[in-house]
């Protein structure tokens, strides 16, 4: 029986020097560290997101996908910024870039938007590379005019269902909707022509779950993700305040994930509670510690960075 770990030393290594650093680059921002359960009552709704569910004495808990809600409970304590590395579970994750059991850095910052949050995590990755790196951004409507030549504020879901059965090979997509297409043109077509540290913002309201609307474009959200060669490591919002406003997001999420015959989740209603007492305005993004550490020893799988899969 093979015992002995995935990850070599020197990486075992590596991952504990970008551990030292995250937290001196924090403490020295004047964010708190903090740590929140892993195991909890409720989970995200997010038709996307398959959460673990643990059967207990009492009630069924979640593995957590995200510390997001809990870390929005501190926040509306009157926290300040705060940040947490940490572990987070999904279903059915598996292979080359996924693992049901990952590290996250997640951090919020008071009086922050997207774009600050942007901007801090350039400083971050280039401290934790040890050299100076190139960053670039672009927004999603931009992307999907430039590299698929789709307007996607006009295009119907047929038209989307069409471009994907042209594009991915062997593809069934009758039964997509909007968004389900535009992930897969996103993750299977463009991704792999994108180099580099880019940034991709403001997404459509469609795809912001718990991000603020923009202000002068209704149509967007405040919402980013962070790539390197087509690898997705962070995905970052300015984030929702309104308590109403997030129930309604919470509900219309139970309905899309009963229309894709998915379980529907219990809605936080702590969380909810939190926000109504009020949250003030903030950034806040959830980086893959494992894929930036694939990107920054230059390795293939996520195997190689984990100390142990089993």
């Amino acid at each position: 029986m093979n015992w002995q770990p995935c990850a070599n030393l020197p990486v075992i290594r590596e991952r504990a020097r970008v551990y030292r650093q995250i937290r001196s680059f924090f403490n020295t921002r004047g964010c708190l560290e903090v740590d929140t359960p892993l195991l909890m009552p409720t989970t995200a709704t997010d038709a996307q997101i398959a959460s673990i569910e643990v059967a207990g004495s009492d009630q069924t808990r979640y593995l957590q996908t995200s510390p997001e809600f809990a870390m929005k409970r501190l926040l509306a304590a009157g926290s300040g910024s705060i940040f947490q590395v940490g572990h987070a579970f999904r279903e059915g994750e598996a292979g080359r870039l996924h693992h049901p059991e990952f590290s996250l850095l997640e951090w919020y910052r008071v009086g922050y938007d997207y774009q600050q949050l942007m901007d801090e995590i350039e400083l971050l990755i280039t401290s934790l590379s040890l050299r100076q790196c190139s960053f670039s951004r672009i927004s999603y409507r931009d992307l999907f005019r430039e590299k698929l030549e789709l307007v996607v504020d006009e295009i119907s879901v047929e038209e989307l269902r069409g471009c994907c059965a042209n594009r991915i090979p062997d593809m069934n997509s009758s039964s997509l909707d909007y968004d389900q297409c535009l992930d897969l043109l996103l993750g299977m077509v463009i991704a792999p022509t994108m180099r580099g540290y880019q940034f991709v913002y403001d997404y459509p309201i469609s795809q912001a779950a718990l991000a603020r609307i923009r202000k002068d474009d209704g149509s967007v959200a405040e919402r980013f993700e962070l790539f390197f060669d087509g690898i997705e490591l962070a995905n970052g919002f300015s984030e929702l305040t309104d308590a109403a406003e997030q129930r309604s997001r919470f509900e219309r999420d139970n309905a899309l994930r009963l229309a894709r015959g998915l379980p529907q989740h219990p809605i936080d209603e702590r969380l909810l509670a939190a926000l109504e007492s009020g949250m003030e305005d903030c950034a806040g993004v959830a980086l893959g510690l494992d894929r930036l550490l694939m990107v920054l020893l230059d390795l293939d799988s996520i195997d190689q960075v984990l100390t142990f899969t089993e």
